[in-house]
Formats: structure tokens, sequence, C-alpha cells
């Protein structure tokens, strides 16, 4: 699992995809998405607009990324 670090805040799922380099753009993220192929959590999304905060762990295809706080 890899570390993501955010600013304070939020960042949404689609924008996270493209800032891990898990999808190569938005398209992609929607697709995987709509699939039911992103996991938030442990949980199937299907919100490419919902929030995340610093804990939260997405999957896609086998990789998993966690959001942290800079600093």
């Amino acid at each position: 699992m890899h570390d993501i670090e955010i600013r304070e805040g939020t960042i949404r799922l689609g924008q996270l995809l493209k800032l891990a380099s898990l999808v190569e753009d938005g398209v992609e993220a929607a697709e995987l998405i709509r699939h039911g192929l992103v996991k938030v959590n442990g949980d199937i999304e299907e919100r490419r607009g919902r929030q995340l905060a610093a804990g939260d762990v997405v999957e896609v295809g086998g990789q998993r990324v966690r959001l942290v706080t800079q600093g």
C-alpha cells in the first residue's frame, strides 16, 4: 500500500485516482468506477465525485493507496 499526501481537507475520488497514477485520465476513472472496479475502505464505490479524506483507503486492480495529510 502506498501513501498519497493531500493538503488538509478532502479530494474527489476521480482526482485521487489520477494523482495516484491509478488511471491516466478522467475517462478511465469513470469507466472503472462505473464497472464497480474501485473500492473505498473495502466497499465498491460508484460515485466519481465522492469526497475522500485522510485515512481513506482506495483500491483498484489490486493496488491500494491510503490518503494522508501533508506535514
